[in-house]
């Protein structure tokens, strides 16, 4: 069941994945109202009875400024959309998954959330929040049969990133160690497996995606055997 604001973005999600004979529905949604959260909830069990997977994946940006320069309606739509959506689907989610037994959450963070980035206080105050969300929820049903984990991905190759333009996707490519952006099929993957049994004793976890950027910094000129050692920087 995919839920978002858009229904035209919903439909190009589930008409493909009909055609290619999966059962996939769509319902639209605000993640930031109870009501409407509701709705998606009891939809989704009075269509297939139980409710085992979520993934809350729901984000909100805005256009880069300094702090003191963001306008309070942007902050409180970020913190609405990242914050209170991630903490009302699993506030609602999780009694349905209680219900039949148990079942996995896994919440869309970033590493932007758990290293912060210069002009995005918004953004980067909703992942945070969605972090910390993550892990209390993994405490209070870890012996109860829900786990609950979040991804932190790094720079990926969203349509957002697309649009930005050849530069912006080279220097985000030069940041990772990877020196390369990473796929949105590569974070599919990695919900995939935290949704699993395969991941069956991992909860309260925060997975980095990030080709390696939360390790360190890594220079883009490296000393090898045989070569001088690269100046540091300043020096």
């Amino acid at each position: 069941m995919a839920a978002a604001r858009d229904a035209a973005a919903l439909d190009a999600v589930v008409g493909p994945l009909r055609a290619e004979g999966f059962e996939a529905n769509s319902f639209t949604v605000d993640v930031g109202d109870e009501t409407s959260m509701t709705r998606l909830v009891d939809h989704v069990l009075d269509r297939y009875g139980r409710l085992d997977l979520a993934f809350n994946n729901a984000t909100d940006g805005t256009q880069p400024k300094p702090l003191a320069d963001m306008a309070v309606e942007d902050f409180d739509r970020a913190l609405r959309t990242n914050a209170r959506g991630t903490f009302l689907g699993m506030k609602l989610q999780i009694p349905a998954m209680l219900a039949s037994g148990g079942g996995s959450i896994v919440n869309m963070a970033s590493l932007a959330g758990a290293q912060g980035v210069a002009n995005l206080a918004g953004y980067v105050a909703g992942k945070a929040a969605v972090i910390a969300l993550t892990k209390v929820a993994a405490l209070d049903y870890a012996d109860r049969g829900v786990r609950v984990n979040a991804l932190a991905p790094g720079p990926i190759l969203t349509h957002h990133l697309e649009a930005a333009g050849e530069a912006a996707r080279s220097q985000a490519a030069k940041a990772t160690p990877m020196r390369r952006i990473g796929l949105a099929d590569e974070v599919a993957r990695a919900v995939l497996w935290l949704a699993s049994d395969a991941s069956s004793f991992v909860t309260g976890a925060v997975l980095p995606i990030d080709g390696g950027q939360s390790a360190g910094v890594k220079p883009e000129r490296m000393y090898r055997p045989g070569q001088e050692m690269a100046p540091a920087a300043g020096g």
